[in-house]
């Protein structure tokens, strides 16, 4: 850890961990805790399958959107003050989607949420870059990615849990609880990361000017482009599984929030094993391997699909390619910010927006068949992998071996 900033932060690594991959969890809580409610939520607001999808596709844009906006802002402005403001705005969202009555203002709070939430993703990464560098911050993100990580499991058990009791509109009252819960810890005991001598000069015209550098950049855009294919793999199975799960292989909505929690036990086992191995293995061969088994397991679920495989074989599958994903995201951002500085919430927030991105594109397409077929979310998948592995031999490892030379 920077040494002049572990004396500014008192706080125990533990509790560091836990506030900041809390904050990292706000993707996985607002979408995944309301996904075993999907169908009921359709019913209720009288909209079709697409549209209940659409309300996840506004939630994955306002995530990757409020990325690209408060990560930039948190290095002019510092980490806090953004994240503060956002939190309370989050929690105001969370419980007014609990008392939609339409389908339309659904789907825009659901922006608002997703946009909000997003400052807590990105700045709280943002925070990790300024405190550790190299494979100290690979480590640290695989600690983050155990919370980060818990909350695809805890968030669609304690939906189907609600469901069983309560309504869906119970949910979002969750979410907004939360959210002022964050507001509060942060504001008591979270200190600004960055110090006014490094933040960044010029307004948005060096934002701008920022994120031209990036995108020129072939190592950043690489690996931010592997990572944002295999992440849109995994937003495909969270818009498609509901239907095809529960439609298709009579998985009630309890069963599938427990099947739910097992792809997020892969993604936290994954994170780990990166994490461990820091240091002693290239995070570039830890990213090849991830797509590799994302790919892999892309392939039987095409097969699964086109057989018509029992439930265990397209478990396995889906199993392959969300627990690759904590491979592939805990090496993509230490390789891809180790090099960033000023620049940390920037290049984050970049990182951010193209998996969210990927998955506003691809979640509405799992239901292009209707919500009685598994070849739309089969299809996408296989793509989003395929794209990878072609990104990743042909620049990331490329471009690897010539700063070896």
């Amino acid at each position: 850890m920077n040494n002049q900033l572990q004396k500014r932060i008192p706080l125990p690594t533990v509790w560091l961990v836990l506030l900041l991959g809390s904050l990292t969890a706000f993707g996985p809580l607002s979408m995944d805790m309301y996904l075993p409610g999907l169908p009921v939520v359709a019913h209720d607001l009288q909209a079709s399958t697409s549209l209940v999808q659409l309300s996840l596709t506004a939630c994955l844009i306002g995530l990757g959107a409020g990325q690209l906006i408060f990560g930039p802002m948190s290095d002019i402005y510092g980490r806090r003050k953004p994240l503060i403001t956002t939190l309370v705005v989050y929690a105001i969202a969370s419980f007014l989607c609990a008392f939609s009555t339409n389908i339309g203002a659904f789907v825009l709070l659901r922006f608002i949420q997703g946009m909000t939430g997003a400052a807590g993703i990105v700045i709280a990464r943002a925070c990790a870059r300024d405190l550790y560098t190299g494979s100290e911050l690979t480590k640290f993100m695989a600690m983050l990615s155990i919370v980060n990580g818990a909350a695809p499991i805890l968030a669609p058990i304690a939906g189907g849990v609600v469901l069983n009791f309560a309504s869906w509109q119970f949910v979002f009252f969750i979410l907004g609880g939360i959210g002022l819960l964050m507001f509060l810890s942060t504001a008591l005991f979270l200190p600004d990361t960055l110090p006014v001598k490094q933040r960044a000069e010029g307004g948005m015209l060096a934002v701008v000017k920022t994120f031209g550098g990036l995108l020129k950049d072939k190592w950043f855009m690489g690996i931010a482009l592997t990572q944002g294919l295999i992440m849109s793999s995994m937003f495909a199975y969270i818009a498609g599984s509901p239907f095809v799960l529960q439609n298709l292989y009579d998985v009630t909505a309890q069963q599938f929030s427990l099947f739910f929690a097992l792809n997020g036990v892969g993604i936290i086992t994954a994170a780990q094993v990166t994490g461990r191995l820091a240091g002693r293995i290239h995070e570039v061969k830890f990213l090849r391997t991830g797509v590799l088994i994302s790919f892999a397991g892309s392939i039987l679920l095409l097969l699964t699909v086109w057989n018509k495989w029992p439930l265990a074989v397209i478990a396995c599958a889906l199993f392959m390619v969300v627990a690759s994903v904590g491979m592939v995201s805990t090496s993509s951002f230490s390789l891809a910010m180790q090099s960033q500085g000023k620049s940390a919430g920037s290049a984050a927030a970049f990182l951010g927006l193209l998996p969210f991105i990927g998955g506003a594109t691809v979640s509405p397409l799992t239901g292009l068949a209707g919500d009685s077929s598994a070849w739309p979310l089969s299809i996408v998948v296989l793509t989003c992998s395929a794209g990878a592995v072609v990104i990743f031999f042909t620049v990331v490892r490329k471009a690897f071996l010539l700063q070896k030379l």
